[in-house]
Order: C-alpha cells, then sequence, then structure tokens
C-alpha cells in the first residue's frame, strides 16, 4: 500500500466506517440472520457517528473498544475496513444475492 493509499483510508470520517456496518447489518436482516446480531451493528454504526475522536486515529492508538459496542470482533472488522478499503464478510453477502 502507498502512503497515499493510507493516509486516505486513514482519513475514512467516522460515518465512512459507521456506513459499512449499517449495509451489513441491513444485509444480514435481509438474510435473517440473528436480530441481536443485526442490532449490534447498528448500535456500533451509530455510536462510531456519535464519537467525536476520529474512529482511525482510535483504531491506530488500539482504543477502539473505548467505543460503546465495539468489542473484538467489531474491532478486527474496523481494522479490516481501514486497511484494505473493504468488508469481507458484507462482500461475501452481497455476493450471495
Amino acid at each position: 500500500m502507498t502512503e497515499t493509499e493510507e493516509s486516505v483510508r486513514l482519513q475514512m470520517s467516522n460515518s465512512d466506517v459507521a456506513a459499512y456496518f449499517y449495509k451489513l447489518a441491513d444485509a444480514l436482516e435481509a438474510k435473517g440472520e440473528l436480530r441481536f446480531k443485526v442490532n449490534a451493528y447498528r448500535r456500533a454504526a451509530k455510536a462510531m457517528e456519535q464519537e467525536p475522536r476520529s474512529v482511525a486515529a482510535l483504531w491506530q492508538a488500539g482504543e477502539l473498544r473505548s467505543i460503546s459496542g465495539v468489542g473484538e470482533a467489531i474491532e478486527k472488522k474496523i481494522g479490516e475496513i481501514l486497511t484494505s478499503g473493504r468488508l469481507r464478510a458484507l462482500d461475501a453477502l452481497v455476493k450471495e444475492d
């Protein structure tokens, strides 16, 4: 990854990162996934949108779990989004349709 690509991803807004989780929740809901999982992704997305600190900066500092609703699994997904610009779990669900 070039320095420019890295800086672009790390400059993603909290809303940009949260959008991946809203899309993931919608795709899981359409698939009939358990409600608690769908709601967990939506709660985390909302918390990211409301977080005054940068999600990317928190990820770099190892402090993502200070955001309500962000645990190990969501932390890993955020890292994937910030480093690759993609979310494999979402890609897989979209590909199924």
